[in-house]
């Protein structure tokens, strides 16, 4: 069954095949810049609204809306066509609203202090579903207006790189959101990095680097076994050539693991020829990961550190962590529930 946001343009002409040519503009246009529900958009007939609200049914369905930040960070878990679970968050700031979407259902990545890895892989989302969750965002945002989009919900964005970089083009073009407001995080997927290089949209890229050794990343982040420092530094360094953005460094700050000034001294050798910005992260707690985050005034010295060596570097002001919408802890928890009961049958 065909979803609502996986049509084409092309294909939506199709399916209004024998309307006036206009309705095609009509349609899109209170689809996407509007971000309406079809019987919303009262420009359009309303038996071809009725149909078309039947033919071409809503992908995602509301499961659980949290709320945290007096209202400001709003977590929602979406169950998809097949059942399975995913979750968005919208975050309000004082100047500019964010979206911070999803790209599978699960990950594969297997990053030991994630969530979404600790669950496992599931399955990629599509086009629709991803952009899905933007429109949703904007609806539920009301007169405040989508500025931000990142992908740094569940899963692995440049491990599904075709559906998601159609999302981008679609939220670019279709809902008007600039190419310089959308960011794409990666753990590293360096065949991914090489092919963002080479697309159109200048987007922001963002790495979960997490360690500047190649040992500690292989235990933190699995992939680097795959793509180490080096291959990924090369890939950045062609990444930027290409694009002449600046890449920005995510640093989830973990006590003993990697907030040492050795850890310090380490990735400002990696950042400072790749000229990244350097985010770091104070650990949010997720049920698979014991080790604690590095505490509040050594993250500052670690700060201090770095920019005594000539890394721009910020602390990030953790969103949403009281109901598990922070950084590394989505995980869509009733999913997580379901795949145990599953397991537990099973054996």
């Amino acid at each position: 069954m065909t979803t609502r946001y996986e049509l084409s343009r092309k294909e939506l002409t199709e399916l209004l095949d024998g309307e006036p040519k206009y309705r095609v503009d009509q349609v899109w246009h209170g689809l996407y810049s509007q971000c309406k529900e079809p019987h919303e958009i009262t420009n359009v007939p309303k038996q071809l609204r009725i149909a078309f609200s039947e033919l071409l049914p809503a992908a995602l369905t509301l499961v659980r809306e949290t709320e945290a930040d007096n209202g400001a960070t709003v977590k929602q878990l979406w169950s998809l066509p097949d059942g399975l679970l995913v979750e968005s968050v919208l975050m309000h700031y004082r100047h500019r609203s964010t979206v911070c979407v999803s790209s599978q259902a699960g990950c594969a990545m297997g990053c030991s202090f994630c969530a979404t890895g600790q669950v496992g892989f599931d399955r990629n989302l599509t086009t629709g579903e991803i952009v899905e969750q933007v429109i949703r965002s904007s609806q539920r945002a009301g007169d405040k207006r989508i500025d931000n989009i990142v992908f740094m919900g569940m899963g692995e964005p440049l491990a599904n790189f075709q559906s998601v970089w159609s999302a981008v083009t679609r939220i670019n073009s279709d809902m008007g959101i600039g190419a310089r407001h959308i960011t794409m995080s990666t753990v590293g997927v360096v065949p991914g990095i090489k092919r963002l290089a080479n697309e159109e949209l200048p987007i922001n890229l963002a790495v979960s680097l997490h360690s500047a050794n190649d040992q500690t990343r292989n235990k933190i982040a699995p992939i680097n076994k795959t793509y180490p420092l080096r291959e990924l530094a090369d890939s950045l360094q062609f990444y930027m050539r290409q694009k002449t953005r600046r890449i920005s460094f995510e640093w989830a700050m973990i006590e003993g693991i990697n907030d040492s000034d050795t850890d310090a001294k380490q990735l400002a050798s990696y950042s400072l020829p790749l000229r990244a910005h350097v985010n770091l992260i104070p650990l949010n707690s997720t049920p698979g990961y014991q080790t604690r985050g590095t505490d509040p005034k050594r993250i500052l010295e670690f700060r201090d550190l770095l920019e005594s060596l000539g890394v721009n570097a910020t602390v990030r002001n953790t969103r949403g962590s009281d109901i598990d919408a922070a950084c590394g802890q989505l995980r869509a928890e009733q999913q997580v529930v379901l795949k145990t009961r599953r397991s537990a049958k099973s054996s």
